[in-house]
């Protein structure tokens, strides 16, 4: 019965991701408030532009990553298929849902195995939230039986603390949460990266984090899909103070990428991040990578890989011109052309 409320619960996430108006309402991602400083004398050649990087020591196409959506429903196992043909596509790195609906229950492993099965050799992520990090017994086991299903490259812990807190059947409880995540780092053998789901990592939260050896930070800030509306939804209230609860994720790059002045993690964005403008900005701010997930949810179910391929090309070609105007022919450039305030043009 559990695991049917958990698949239960999936579906309606799904639901309300797809059909309803789940975004924030009034705070934005910030991004909009910068600007690039126009480069008249580029002398960049835009088709030599390199637009690769790496990640998880691989090489990827594109600072990109498509993010933890779902998994766990027989429409999830839909797709995700094809949310994995697209990133083979584009060699592109794709991450899966929570997996906490595999533990325990082999019914719907296949809804997360079939990512590895069709994204190829490109970087998959594993992915599980921070209440069942806090309370599982045998953590370490439990981990390693989610990373071998899909052949994890890393393993992504979600921190959700609004969504439990507001959600019917939500676990509010994350007490012994660092400390095991201190013993995830330690003794599993991928990388851990963490990440939040629409409110935002801090930079006191992300220096916590990479003191007990995190190897990334995907800060999710506010200005994209609220989960505290979705949950709110679920149960037919409106709450416009924690709907809108966040840091902006602007905000939390800037803050976040300062610690890597003396530490060393992957920094990526995600937030809210719609378009190539928003990509280029996050990575000038300096994101190693951006990532998405409910526009291409949406994308994903009205025209399949095919259309999710497209959107994120698109969405590149915009950062490659962004680069010829900035004097800027590979991605790490991009990393380190900075941004002007808009109050400080006028």
């Amino acid at each position: 019965m559990a695991q049917d409320k958990i698949s239960q619960r999936k579906k309606d996430h799904l639901q309300l991701c797809l059909k309803e108006e789940v975004m924030f309402k009034t705070k934005t991602n910030g991004l909009e408030n910068y600007e690039f400083e126009h480069n008249a004398l580029t002398e960049v050649v835009f088709n030599k532009i390199d637009l690769s990087t790496s990640f998880l020591s691989k090489k990827i196409s594109y600072p990109f990553l498509i993010s933890c959506m779902t998994g766990g429903t027989d429409k999830a196992e839909k797709i995700n298929e094809q949310l994995a043909i697209a990133a083979n596509i584009l060699n592109i790195p794709i991450g899966v849902g929570s997996q906490r609906s595999a533990l325990g229950n082999k019914s719907h492993h296949s809804s997360y195995r079939v990512v590895r099965q069709t994204a190829g050799k490109v970087p998959v992520l594993g992915n599980i939230g921070a209440a069942q990090i806090a309370k599982l017994k045998n953590i370490i086991d439990e981990i390693k039986l989610l990373i071998d299903l899909i052949e994890a490259d890393a393993m992504v812990v979600h921190l959700n603390p609004l969504q439990e807190l507001l959600q019917p059947e939500g676990e509010p409880d994350f007490k012994g949460l660092l400390k095991n995540l201190e013993k995830i780092c330690s003794k599993i053998h991928v990388p851990i990266i963490v990440k939040e789901v629409g409110s935002g990592i801090s930079k006191s939260v992300a220096k916590k984090l990479v003191d007990i050896g995190v190897d990334g930070i995907d800060v999710a800030g506010a200005g994209g899909t609220s989960w505290a509306a979705v949950e709110l939804m679920r149960k037919n209230e409106e709450d416009i103070f924690f709907r809108e609860w966040g840091l902006p994720t602007s905000y939390c790059i800037r803050t976040v990428n300062e610690l890597k002045k003396n530490s060393r993690f992957t920094l990526i964005a995600s937030g809210g991040i719609n378009n190539g403008v928003d990509i280029a900005k996050s990575i000038a701010l300096g994101a190693d990578l951006a990532a998405s997930a409910r526009i291409i949810l949406h994308e994903v179910t009205k025209n399949s890989s095919d259309g999710v391929v497209e959107l994120i090309e698109g969405w590149f070609l915009t950062v490659k011109k962004i680069m010829f105007l900035t004097n800027c022919d590979n991605i790490y450039k991009l990393n380190k052309v900075g941004l002007i305030k808009k109050r400080e043009l006028y």
